[in-house]
């Protein structure tokens, strides 16, 4: 699909995700590369402007994250953030060194507000700063266009030559005005027209699928996730009854999840789907017998799904096409999306078997983050119950429960997720809280419960807000609506007596537990 684009050159930072999302707000497509990506790929791809992220390293010292100076004469508007602004600097002579004041959290800018970086933007404004080092002195041909009590050179411009260097983080929403400035450099600077929008990527999957597809047979792996949900209905609409959609139940679903996806794509369901439900309990315990390592766990629940798929493509016949709902986020926590570490893998990403029956995967949703998932789904008129049901990950209850899975420890996450989530919502809090869940921890305690002694597992609940789920806050949960929630756990749970509350964000925590 052809589309105008910005590219995110990733040295290593935490907010690579957060930039490209911030950047599509802008209905302006973004993705995210390695600053190892070499300059004819960059040049290839045509972008109409680069951002470089921040990174965790010094500029000057030996062995940096670094770029191809020639990517500063491309003719291609740049905008360093952070580390991408020291980077800049650095290579085209300025000066970077050590701050005599670290600065951190929310500081005052002033900027110029005839840059065209900072149109629209108050003179004094609030931004994110995160840095040990900073702008000592400005390179030559660069206008200092915003500065702070401690930072000289909190921005800089080379205006003729389309270049621009913030210290600071503008995609954080701690940043009040970090929006604007974006979208500044985006049509301001990069003259982008603001072409991706739902409705039209909607339209035009559909008929790229159609096209690519012909008349071939597709699988689709069917979690009733919002993710693959919105695929499958895509895919129906795409290529009607030469689609099956597989549900595999392996067992870590949430409680009375397996009868519920079927109830809504099955026979009886609204979509007359291709629908079969494989019930593979027994073989995904099994397989998961004695494995603690979260790592290990996710890669035996992603091979095993691939297993079930081949047996039922063979069932059904020559299968062409397998759909899954793999989205951006997977690509880039996976590794595969940029220079940052691999934070998890993903069981539908870089994970699969050497082996897998189909002519290809189709993942029609692999660009998108989850909200704009969920704005595909509005578009594919799917209701609005499913399209905003709660997150929950492909390897299920799998990475929920710390440590060995087992199908008693399931029971027990099962029931009192079950209990943690009608108590939210009997309170009103659902629709509040980005992401919520019960976690059985691997931890075992003494506990009194009618004048008995228990050594029991304890339960850690997990409730965070977040706007995008690259970066998320613990929910503050009253203490009425956590201790209904824990006496009906103790009380209705069979061997669980300790109840633990989340209050790790995200960073240095991440949403799941592994």
């Amino acid at each position: 699909m052809n589309r105008e684009k910005i590219l995110v050159i990733d040295f290593g930072g935490q907010y690579n995700q957060l930039v490209a999302r911030r950047v599509r707000e802008c209905n302006v497509y973004c993705e995210i590369y390695s600053y190892k990506t070499d300059l004819d790929t960059i040049r290839k791809m045509n972008p109409k402007g680069i951002i470089l992220t921040g990174g965790p390293n010094s500029c000057y010292e030996e062995g940096a994250a670094t770029c191809d100076p020639t990517l500063f004469k491309l003719g291609i508007p740049v905008l360093g953030l952070c580390y991408g602004a020291q980077i800049m600097m650095h290579i085209l002579g300025g000066q970077v060194c050590k701050a005599p004041v670290r600065e951190y959290g929310k500081i005052q800018v002033t900027v110029d507000r005839s840059s065209p970086l900072f149109q629209n933007v108050s003179e004094q404004t609030i931004c994110w700063m995160s840095h040990n080092d900073y702008i000592k002195t400005a390179a030559p041909g660069f206008q200092i266009i915003a500065h702070t009590s401690d930072c000289p050179v909190a921005a800089a411009q080379w205006e003729e030559r389309r270049l621009y260097a913030i210290q600071f983080h503008p995609e954080v929403l701690h940043t009040t005005e970090g929006t604007k400035m974006l979208s500044n450099f985006v049509y301001q600077i990069c003259n982008c027209s603001g072409g991706w929008k739902m409705d039209a990527f909607v339209e035009n999957t559909i008929k790229t699928i159609r096209k690519k597809v012909a008349s071939g047979k597709v699988l689709c792996a069917l979690s009733g996730g919002v993710d693959s949900s919105v695929a499958a209905v895509m895919l129906s609409k795409a290529v009607g009854d030469q689609l099956t959609c597989v549900f595999v139940d392996h067992g870590l679903l949430r409680k009375n999840e397996g009868d519920e996806i079927e109830e809504i794509f099955g026979p009886a369901g609204p979509y007359e789907l291709n629908f079969i439900r494989v019930n593979a309990q027994k073989r995904f315990f099994d397989k998961l017998k004695g494995v603690e390592e979260p790592e290990q766990k996710r890669k035996i629940i992603g091979e095993e799904f691939i297993r079930v798929f081949e047996e039922e493509a063979k069932k059904i016949g020559a299968v062409d096409f397998l759909v899954q709902g793999t989205i951006y986020p997977d690509v880039v926590e996976s590794g595969l999306g940029g220079e940052s570490a691999t934070i998890k893998s993903h069981h539908n990403v870089g994970g699969l078997p050497d082996y897998v029956d189909f002519k290809e995967i189709l993942e029609p949703l692999r660009d998108l983050f989850k909200d704009e998932v969920r704005r595909a789904g509005l578009e594919l008129d799917i209701p609005k119950k499913l399209v905003y049901r709660q997150p929950f990950p492909g390897p299920g209850l799998g990475i929920r429960i710390v440590g060995e899975v087992t199908a008693e420890k399931v029971r027990m996450v099962q029931e009192a997720d079950a209990i943690y989530r009608e108590e939210l919502e009997k309170a009103g809090l659902d629709k509040q809280i980005g992401q919520y869940f019960a976690a059985l921890t691997n931890m075992r305690s003494v506990g009194v419960m009618g004048d008995e002694r228990t050594y029991d597992y304890a339960v850690a609940l997990r409730a965070v807000c977040t706007v995008d789920f690259m970066t998320a806050e613990a929910a503050q949960i009253p203490w009425d609506v956590l201790g209904r929630v824990t006496s009906r756990i103790v009380n209705e749970v069979k061997n669980v007596n300790r109840v633990l509350y989340d209050c790790t964000g995200k960073p240095p925590g991440t949403i799941e537990f592994e």
